[in-house]
């Protein structure tokens, strides 16, 4: 078991308070996590230590090289790459997709489909979408009224004139746990990239791009306790096929030929100890032993809580808790809608309780208006982590039945 008192005294935000002493509750993690100790230690170490460019003679810029070095092993264990060529870095989830986008549209030909769904965050879709300026067809995949994917749908568009798929793991709007590994089986022979976006899904549950089989993977550090930085895997010799956006004096191979300028190294070292964060809650014989173990133990720890404050919210009256609950697989995330207020008047009354909740479509406004909930201003979503704890669940829940 996870002592969270213990993990909580590793977030100093957590013990921030009001003008009155009350103590903020964060179940705005889906939006960004809180940051732990470690990871503010290791960029401001870095910036006393080794601030430097890379490739230098000197040793600063050395140090940095080893560190840089360093993430990109750690993250090809935290998500099971084939090696650190397979990781590379970028601004934010977003750009690094439009750069995959533009270099897939030289590759691509007229006529070619990608498959998309209407269930993703915007930017899993939005890049998509550009490649219709170059006769590329965009195939949208249908999301059902329990905001679950129709895997019917999925199988009657998947032909021969398919080559992408480009599909999230997890809603973050809703919580959905889709099943990718179904779409894998069914394009298992077929001449079809599989790229999956994980940005909801890299914080709550282990990811194995091997096992899983697909070619692309990207994700967030910022929404699994690390800073604003970009990550993607490419499976091994994939990017030096792209014709990325890149300076002729970019190193021209993989990982650095889809990197634009130069990164943020203090930031990048921040995602190297959010990783190491994440392992230290595990344990084992090996780095991949122990988030395995980490990721164990925290899923079942937001699981059960997350459950508790689903099927609390549902009880409640004028309360319509949207998504699937919690007998499957599920990301534990909670997102609802209020029958006489707008999710942003919830949000304004939850803040005034030091509770940081979400209100909107939060980039997933194709899933939000198919479920007709554009009306309500969206929904409010609560989104648990790793440092949440039941006490702070059942104020939540106290506050929001008395609205």
């Amino acid at each position: 078991m996870l002592n969270i008192d213990e993990i909580r005294n590793q977030f100093p935000s957590l013990s921030l308070k009001d003008n009155n002493g009350n103590q903020i509750i964060y179940l705005d993690g889906p939006g960004g996590t809180q940051v732990p100790n470690m990871v503010i230690e290791g960029i401001s170490n870095y910036y006393k230590k080794c601030n430097a460019n890379t490739h230098g003679e000197f040793n600063t810029s050395k140090e940095t090289d080893i560190l840089m070095d360093s993430l990109r092993e750690k993250a090809s264990i935290f998500l099971g790459a084939e090696n650190k060529k397979c990781i590379s870095l970028g601004h934010n989830m977003t750009t690094l997709n439009f750069s995959l986008a533009r270099g897939l549209s030289k590759l691509f030909k007229k006529g070619d489909e990608v498959i998309i769904t209407d269930l993703d965050h915007e930017a899993n879709r939005g890049p998509w979408k550009t490649l219709i300026e170059k006769g590329i067809k965009i195939i949208k995949i249908n999301i059902l009224e329990n905001g679950v994917l129709d895997y019917d749908d999925f199988k009657n568009k998947i032909n021969d004139n398919t080559v992408m798929i480009a599909m999230g793991m997890s809603s973050n709007a809703i919580g959905t746990v889709n099943d990718f590994t179904k779409i894998k089986k069914i394009i298992e022979n077929k001449d079809i990239l599989f790229l999956l976006d994980a940005v909801h899904y890299a914080p709550h549950f282990p990811i194995d791009v091997k096992k899983i089989g697909c070619d692309i993977l990207l994700c967030s550090a910022y929404k699994f306790y690390g800073p604003h930085i970009g990550v993607l895997y490419c499976k091994l010799n994939l990017l030096d096929k792209l014709e990325t956006d890149r300076l002729i004096v970019q190193d021209q191979k993989a990982p650095y030929r889809i990197e634009t300028g130069t990164l943020n190294h203090a930031a990048c070292h921040g995602v190297e100890k959010a990783i190491d964060f994440i392992a230290s809650l595990g344990s084992g014989n090996s780095y991949r032993d122990k988030i395995n173990e980490a990721y164990r133990k925290l899923g079942k720890h937001e699981n059960k809580l997350a459950s508790y404050l689903y099927n609390s919210l549902s009880s409640i009256k004028n309360i319509e808790v949207i998504g699937p609950d919690f007998s499957n697989l599920r990301s534990p995330t909670v997102s609802f809608v209020h029958k006489n207020k707008s999710a942003n008047e919830i949000c304004k009354l939850l803040g005034k309780k030091n509770i940081c909740a979400w209100d909107g479509h939060f980039y997933a406004i194709k899933a939000i208006q198919k479920l007709g909930l554009e009306e309500h201003g969206g929904v409010t979503r609560l989104g648990v982590s790793v440092y949440n704890n039941k006490e702070e669940i059942e104020n939540t829940i106290k506050v929001i039945s008395q609205i």
